[in-house]
């Protein structure tokens, strides 16, 4: 039998880490992978930064590897006839296409600090209302998105205001800023599912919005050309990729859009769950784009080529999952790593009754609420560490439900199995919470699933044509799956959701308004840093500000 020779590589940008790897169609085995770890910078409190420079540095390294990896095999780097882009959606960055540096860092998915700009924006619209714009983006006004980045590095870069001044400004999410190194700055394109996540796309139409764009003051011309996933995008003529010059990049999509694809999960009602240091539910809705007040963001699920159909998404996100039990590690010293969870959580048959909220950066979905804040409660004198690493546990699995029935109730469609991945889905625990939380099969693969879904795409285009998913065909048998069931009762499932539903209502509304609509933290701290005797002066500054603020 003949070997396919075949080959699809991805470059998968995560929070944490690059990675390329190697695929073999039509299974699309994993023949090969490398990895580098990337910096994430907390300046502030909520603040989220990376280095553009090292990120893509991370994937010259990568390529630089994958040559010499691939020479242990039975293939060679001449093998890969197709590259796929994966990677982090909402991160934001501007660059000045003149240099090739960014003139700031990256500002990240998880970032808060335009939670007041956010604010603002909901308090200047006609309803004054979170879902103002569903419509149009699918989105709510939420510090998540990059247009509200964008709008924050406009005001408080003096380059980016300048550099936008005078058009010599480039953005893009993190699958822009590789593909445009890559080419040389030849193309500056992204995806649709990438574009779905800026605040500036039209959901329907697929292309820039004109109402987004005047409201976020973005001038088009900064922006990338907006593509479908899968199609021949162009070739690497970086010197740096040796490993991968001269082949075609054919496949972008957003990371979590790609694990719903690495699930298989192409019928409308199928759904997956991402447990990461955040949580990424996806629902596919096929061709039917469900604009929701629950709390879910409508999203591309993908687009396999220009003139094909473009398949939806219900989405609900969560920035802190798996976080959660880094901070019980890092910060309280409960666990001495991620993996010691599990022994203590079953050390307690239950959590005594304590439930954990981990609002660390306020609610996404369903809630939106940026004031909602962490919180642990239930406590009595009997409760112990194991019973607060049990209720974190369960806080994943409980956000998850909150999400699971939203999307219930803005599709119509009835979830009857989950299928979950992510470096915390190891957790056999964890797993067994979720079937017993949500009173659903739950079915666990093993593989990276985000880059299966990017070499699935990529595989798809026109010229390259190596695999069709086919939405008509069940998928169930082509990845080794572990199940868990529920096993416990339905009672037993209402009381303690409803008991969850009631912790977090108590977690809204904790993060108390600063003084001006729209003041950095290192200019609040000057304002509440004047001495008393300074009174009149800082309070007349503090007015000065306020009112232009108002002007801008």
């Amino acid at each position: 039998m003949t070997k396919h020779k075949n080959l699809i590589g991805v470059i998968k940008c995560d929070t944490v880490y690059v990675s390329l790897t190697v695929h073999q169609p039509p299974h699309f085995n994993e023949i090969v992978r490398t990895q580098q770890n990337i910096s994430v910078l907390q300046p502030q409190a909520g603040w989220f930064e990376q280095d553009p420079m090292e990120i893509i540095s991370a994937v010259y390294k990568c390529c630089d590897e994958i040559d010499k990896l691939l020479m242990k095999t039975d293939f060679t780097v001449t093998d890969i006839v197709a590259v796929g882009i994966t990677n982090q959606r909402e991160t934001t960055i501007l660059w000045d296409p003149r240099t090739g540096k960014p003139f700031y860092n990256a500002i990240m998915w998880k970032d808060i600090r335009t939670d007041q700009i956010a604010d603002r924006l909901v308090a200047e619209v006609d309803s004054q209302h979170i879902n103002h714009f569903k419509f149009t983006s699918g989105l709510p006004i939420s510090p998540y998105f990059s247009a509200l980045k964008i709008r924050w590095l406009k005001n408080y870069v003096p380059k980016v205001r300048t550099a936008c001044l005078e058009g010599h400004c480039k953005f893009g999410t993190i699958d822009s800023w590789i593909v445009w190194n890559l080419t040389n700055g030849e193309l500056h394109v992204t995806d649709v599912t990438n574009a779905s996540r800026t605040f500036l796309m039209n959901i329907q139409t697929l292309q820039w919005d004109p109402l987004l764009l005047r409201t976020f003051r973005v001038d088009r011309k900064m922006l990338p050309d907006i593509r479908s996933s899968s199609e021949m995008f162009g070739h690497i003529k970086n010197e740096h990729c040796k490993g991968l010059l001269g082949k075609p990049i054919t496949g972008i999509i957003g990371n979590h859009q790609a694990g719903l694809l690495g699930q298989y999960c192409v019928k409308p009602g199928q759904a997956k769950n991402s447990y990461r240091y955040g949580l990424f539910l996806l629902c596919n809705t096929g061709e039917r784009c469900v604009i929701t007040d629950r709390g879910l963001i409508t999203t591309v699920a993908y687009k396999f080529g220009p003139r094909k159909k473009t398949i939806y998404a219900l989405e609900g996100s969560v920035p802190v999952g798996g976080a959660c039990l880094t901070w019980l590690e890092t910060r309280l010293n409960f666990i001495k790593n991620e993996d010691e969870a599990q022994a203590f959580a079953e050390a307690v048959e239950t959590t005594g009754d304590v439930y954990f909220v981990p609002a660390f950066t306020g609610l996404y979905a369903p809630h939106w609420e940026q004031s909602a804040r962490g919180l642990i409660i239930g406590l009595t004198q009997y409760s112990t560490k194991k019973h607060v690493i049990r209720a974190a546990l369960e806080s994943i699995c409980f956000q998850t439900r909150d999400i699971i029935e939203c999307m219930y109730e803005a599709s119509g469609r009835q979830i009857n199995k989950v299928y979950v991945d992510g470096v915390f889905s190891e957790n056999d625990m964890l797993m067994q919470l979720q079937a017993d939380t949500s009173g659903l099969a739950v079915y666990r693969v093993a593989v990276d699933t985000i880059s299966l879904g990017a070499a699935l795409c990529a595989a798809q285009a026109e010229g390259i044509d190596l695999f069709t998913l086919d939405p008509n065909r069940s998928y169930e048998d082509d990845l080794k799956r572990d199940l868990f069931l529920p096993t416990n009762t339905e009672n037993d499932r209402v009381q303690r959701y409803r008991k969850w539903k009631r912790a977090v209502e108590r977690s809204k509304g904790w993060a108390s308004k600063r003084p001006g609509s729209d003041l950095t933290d290192s200019t609040y701290r000057l304002l509440v840093c004047i001495p008393a005797g300074g009174f009149i002066l800082g309070t007349l500054f503090m007015v000065l500000l306020a009112g232009w603020g108002k002007k801008k």
